[in-house]
């Protein structure tokens, strides 16, 4: 089989596993995008990979991307790392501030982020 095709064969075995671990209503990116006033404040689940990370001392935000839209992620604490494939719970927000913390890109301060309650990542 090739390397292609593995790793395909193991994204598609994964997700399930992710949705089970996340254990919360799942959304794709694009649904929470399209309607944030819909699950704003409510537990929802998103899996995807992780496009871009930031951190310091643990805390700090990633971005991830589940093919139909791309979300910025908040977690204050164990920020997974570029590349891995992530299940992720959380409370769906209109920007935040991690207090001067971390220095965050500007559309993690003003726009729709995932406050981040649990997370399960695969490198």
């Amino acid at each position: 089989m090739s390397p292609k095709k593995s790793k395909l064969l193991l994204a598609v075995l994964l997700a399930p596993l992710m949705l089970i671990l996340v254990g919360c209503e799942q959304k794709t990116i694009n649904q929470i995008l399209a309607e944030p006033q819909r699950y704003a404040n409510r537990d929802v689940g998103i899996t995807g990979n992780v496009i871009r990370s930031f951190s310091v001392l643990g805390a700090g935000a990633y971005q991830v991307d589940d093919g139909t839209g791309k979300l910025w992620v908040v977690a204050k604490n164990n920020v997974p790392r570029e590349g891995s494939r992530v299940g992720v719970k959380g409370k769906i927000q209109d920007g935040f501030n991690l207090g001067g913390l971390v220095k965050l890109p500007e559309v993690v301060r003003s726009g729709m982020v995932m406050v981040e309650s649990d997370h399960r990542a695969k490198n």
